[in-house]
């Protein structure tokens, strides 16, 4: 929308009108969808689906949780095998050295 157009809702229908303020002219046209008319029923789908959005985010939220939880149980573990392989290595290190 332009400085030269201007949006109009009627009252009696909710027609959505886009105005020319120059000339006066109707632009654009848009009726309402007529579940939006007829009790609303649209707005409580948009209800729904938000709910169901809002759901959605907090089930995945709570995998990522549960796998960043699952990570830090194992790091330890990881990190016990990385230093056992460490101080084999530098037993066999110390074992060469003393026979040589």
């Amino acid at each position: 929308m332009t400085a030269k157009q201007i949006d109009v809702t009627c009252p009696c229908c909710s027609t959505r009108l886009t105005v020319d303020v120059l000339t006066g002219q109707i632009l654009r046209r848009s009726q309402p969808a007529e579940a939006e008319t007829e009790g609303g029923t649209a707005a409580k789908d948009r209800w729904v689906s938000a709910q169901e959005r809002v759901r959605d985010r907090t089930k995945t939220g709570e995998d990522k949780l549960e796998s960043a939880l699952e990570q830090e149980r194992t790091k330890a573990k990881k990190f016990d095998d990385l230093f056992q392989k460490a101080r084999e290595k530098h037993t066999r290190k110390d074992s060469q050295d003393s026979e040589g």
